[in-house]
């Protein structure tokens, strides 16, 4: 049993490093979210915004794990370089929403293209067989990403 758990580790650390191998080499592809001005936080605020549609300046809080004070801040700026805007919620007046303008979703879109451009050429260099292989391994890892997260939801891990 233990060679097979061994055997099992193994795997996990060489795929692992591959991935953040792959990760290093589109690093050095020029992508406009290494070239972008925005610091990590602003990037977390305007990827949160854009999975959601809009957010709360508490929903952004809780995001990113900061207070209500640093997440102005950071809206302030990502306002003031034209990536989000902030309105009144239609439901409730007291609050205000965040939401990306066209600049913002444009760099979202610009962003999200690179890395499947890329990701895209390498594939194109695959062999069929390595495709199907591919495309397997990658099901069942959403497969079993979306079991976990639904598992997490229901409070146990």
């Amino acid at each position: 049993m233990t060679n097979e758990s061994d055997e099992r580790e193994d795997l996990i650390r060489r795929i692992t490093e591959t991935q953040k191998g792959l990760g290093r080499l589109f690093a050095q592809q020029h992508s406009p979210l290494f070239s972008s001005n925005l610091t990590m936080r602003q990037l977390k605020v305007i990827l949160v915004v854009a999975m959601n549609g809009s957010a709360s300046g508490q929903d952004l809080a809780q995001s990113l794990g900061v207070g209500l004070g640093t997440v102005t801040g950071i809206v302030d700026r990502l306002v003031t370089q034209g990536y989000v805007s902030r309105h009144e919620d239609p439901h409730d007046r007291r609050v205000r929403r965040v939401e990306l303008t066209k600049n913002g979703a444009a760099l979202v879109e610009e962003i999200n293209n690179a890395g499947h451009e890329q990701y895209r050429r390498i594939l194109d260099h695959l062999d069929t067989a390595t495709l199907h292989a591919l495309d397997h391994a990658t099901r069942a890892i959403r497969d079993v990403a979306a079991k976990l997260i639904d598992d997490g939801r229901g409070g146990s891990c």
